[in-house]
């Protein structure tokens, strides 16, 4: 697959863990333990699976564990000027109607306007416009399907070519599209079902939702190993 011609996109190196998102990363994880690290099993999943990539059988267990944690450093910190985490996966006191709901993702506070990063390298699966999730985009990248939520912009066109625009940020993206990790692909909003400015982040893994905290500690964990 190759770049379109309509492609806008900004394109930086991945964002890695700041001192800063470091701090607040393991400090909401020192305060959540509980609720967002349940399978410790799924994290090793995460880690030893991340595109799917197989191990050759003669690799030392050591090297192996060198080599997982090496698969992270080409991860990226979703959402730019992060500030917090303001609702987990899992069941939750829905904040329209009150009742418990199941939350399938993660959401990263941060300014309106701030850019969003893809996670990992990939393939654009869809952009919707409408519903819960707002203006949206989902990325494919082997097993891993991750999903952003409430951006700014909107959808232009129908079928296959259906595009997400935000003038504005310069962003610009069609299904089908090859993106690398570290892209900026949209910026932080309040479209669709939302009471303020966040990343909705979720992430499937053949075809399971992951609770995308195990994934953001395999991150940390693999890039403090890898320095």
């Amino acid at each position: 697959m190759t770049w379109r011609p309509h492609t806008v996109l900004r394109l930086a190196s991945p964002l890695q863990f700041r001192p800063s998102s470091i701090r607040a990363f393991t400090q909401v994880l020192a305060s959540r333990s509980k609720p967002l690290l349940r399978p410790i099993a799924l994290l090793g999943l995460a880690i030893a699976a991340a595109l799917t990539i197989s191990l050759p059988r003669s690799v030392p267990p050591a090297a192996a564990q060198d080599l997982t944690a090496a698969l992270w450093t080409r991860a990226s910190f979703p959402v730019e000027n992060f500030q917090t985490y303001t609702s987990p996966f899992g069941y939750r006191s829905d904040p329209y109607s009150g009742n418990s709901r199941f939350h399938y993702g993660l959401d990263l506070a941060a300014p309106n306007g701030s850019y969003i990063r893809n996670w990992w390298a990939g393939e654009v699966l869809w952009v919707e416009g409408a519903g819960a999730c707002g203006t949206s985009v989902a990325i494919k990248s082997g097993e891993w399907t991750h999903i952003y939520c409430h951006m700014h912009g909107h959808v232009e066109g129908s079928g296959p070519n259906k595009t997400m625009v935000d003038r504005t940020g310069g962003i610009q993206l069609r299904a089908g599209q090859v993106v690398p990790a570290g892209a900026r692909i949209g910026r932080v909003g309040m479209t669709g079902r939302t009471t303020g400015p966040h990343l909705h982040w979720g992430l499937k893994y053949q075809d399971n939702w992951v609770d995308p905290a195990l994934v953001l500690r395999a991150m940390y964990v693999g890039q403090q190993a890898a320095l």
